[in-house]
């Protein structure tokens, strides 16, 4: 099961900053949630994104490619995210999940998106889940487009993450499946 979704923007030599988050279910151990509960949550996405953010920039850096904190403009044809890079990585127990979870991303441009998974998901899974998912959101929130602003948009990733995660369930999703819903959305998603 995927405990979490993260989208967020990198930053370079200026902090990560997370644009979205959303979390599915609720921890072994935790209660209701309250005003404590809920900053509990979003120091641990945050502690997440700042990890993933470490990690898109070790591999640029390693690419050779400076990171940069500008987002910029979309060509006019849908971006293919194949070869876009990405990784998997494991947060021990403690820090800051009370198990273990693994956690994974995947950088296009400016921007990177996380699953947070149990250790036990499927990798693969939650590796095309996450290739199939950045696109659409890409394209419904117009992120890369002049002035564009996910914080102003959540009911279109909330909508996306409903169809793709279902309570943060992954789900082995054919072509058909996403055409319709694309179709539905009235998104132009690269093949």
């Amino acid at each position: 099961m995927v405990r979490a979704f993260v989208l967020l923007a990198p930053g370079g030599p200026a902090p990560c900053r997370v644009l979205y988050a959303r979390t599915f279910g609720t921890p072994p151990g935790a209660g209701p949630g309250g005003p404590r509960q809920r900053l509990r949550r979003k120091e641990q996405l945050l502690v997440v994104a700042r990890q993933v953010a470490s990690q898109c920039q070790l591999l640029q850096a390693s690419l050779g490619r400076p990171s940069s904190p500008q987002l910029p403009q979309l060509p006019d044809e849908p971006v293919s995210l194949q070869d876009a890079p990405g990784g998997v990585f494991q947060m021990p127990p403690g820090d800051p999940f009370p198990e273990r979870v693994t956690v994974v991303w995947l950088s296009v441009l400016a921007l990177a998106f996380a699953l947070v998974c149990e250790p036990q998901e499927n990798l693969s899974l939650a590796e095309i889940t996450l290739r199939r998912l950045a696109p659409r959101l890409l394209l419904s929130l117009r992120l890369l487009g002049p002035g564009a602003d996910v914080l102003l948009r959540p009911d279109a990733a909330d909508g996306l993450l409903d169809r793709l995660l279902p309570h943060g369930q992954m789900l082995f999703l054919n072509e058909r499946f996403l055409q319709a819903m694309d179709r539905e959305l009235g998104l132009k998603v690269s093949r």
